[in-house]
């Protein structure tokens, strides 16, 4: 009877497996797309650097990546095309100077398309500072040719614009023409952590909840359950990359740069597979209950509090950020 029952959970275990699959490797209808070898926020000229880096992923996703030089968070957002609306992941942190690149990329992608004009739909990730700074910027961005629809970074805004009603367990979609997202609410890094699938490009935007660095932990039961959220989610889909807000590890394996550091000449690349997220929750799992930091090949699982960040290491990493940008000035006049 044992010997059953262990047949049929290795048939399971092996289907489920099989379900993210495709029948053969020609790319299926998954939407092809390259992510660059080098961001230029690599270098460490800053007269050199655009106040944002962007990467055409395919002619319809575009990954715009925020300069060191206004900011050492340099994160990354996201500009999604459909037929009938785009839609842009967060808005940039302090100093990005946003609405130039976004306005140039819609710009050339309308020209590309024949067309005069395209709804903007603005999300978030999560309402951290970091990816919502340049949120009045894009507000005031709206006009004939972009319509901009804005939705704030709180938790009833999120769940009436997705359609969701149970918060953390619904799943939220948005159709922008031929093109479905679908928002996993993944609370644990902040109360309005938010997940994005892309059915073209099988791409996941786990947001600050997965990315090459510190994974910031506010509420350690909320993150466990939305990193098996996600692994449930993404059991019977395919996913190309898995893609974050920040780079903070290097190209070492389990060593990243410290808090406040703006020049990264060898740093960890960006995308991530599932396979990270599985390495994630066997981490979480291995707690047992309680958060501590743990450092795995790509990524830290770092929890939040007096007891892993004291004031007095908060005043040390306020003045590496200082010198950091005073050396990275210095750099740029060479």
């Amino acid at each position: 009877m044992h010997r059953v029952w262990f047949v049929w959970g290795a048939l399971f275990v092996f289907t489920c497996c099989l379900w993210g699959q495709l029948p053969q490797p020609d790319g299926g209808a998954i939407e092809r797309g390259t992510l660059p070898a080098r961001w230029f926020s690599q270098g460490a000229k800053c007269m050199e650097i655009p106040e944002w880096q962007v990467h055409e992923y395919n002619p319809n996703l575009y990954i715009l990546r925020q300069s060191p030089c206004t900011d050492f968070e340099k994160p990354f957002i996201y500009v999604f095309f459909g037929k009938d609306k785009a839609l842009l992941m967060d808005t940039g942190s302090r100093n990005g100077n946003l609405a130039p690149s976004l306005r140039l990329t819609v710009k050339n992608w309308l020209a590309r398309n024949g067309r005069t004009s395209i709804p903007l739909i603005v999300v978030h990730s999560h309402p951290h500072d970091d990816h919502m700074a340049g949120d009045a910027e894009v507000q005031a961005m709206h006009d004939l040719a972009m319509p901009v629809e804005f939705v704030p970074a709180d938790l009833e805004a999120t769940k009436r614009f997705w359609g969701i009603e149970h918060w953390p367990t619904d799943i939220g979609h948005v159709d922008l023409g031929e093109r479905v997202i679908d928002l996993l609410p993944i609370p644990g890094h902040s109360d309005v952590s938010v997940a994005l699938y892309d059915r073209n490009t099988a791409i996941l935007l786990a947001g600050d909840s997965l990315y090459p660095g510190r994974l910031y932990v506010h509420d350690f039961a909320a993150f466990q359950a939305s990193t098996e959220r996600m692994i449930r989610f993404t059991a019977d889909k395919p996913v190309s990359h898995i893609l974050g807000n920040h780079i903070e590890e290097s190209s070492t394996p389990f060593l990243d740069y410290p808090v406040g550091t703006m020049y990264q000449p060898n740093e960890h690349e960006l995308a991530l597979s599932r396979g990270s997220l599985l390495e994630l929750d066997e981490a979480l799992v291995a707690m047992h209950g309680t958060a501590r930091r743990m450092a795995m090949r790509d990524f830290t699982v770092w929890p939040v509090g007096d007891e892993f960040m004291p004031p007095e290491a908060m005043k040390q990493f306020e003045q590496r950020q200082k010198e950091e940008k005073l050396k990275m000035w210095d750099h740029s006049q060479q």
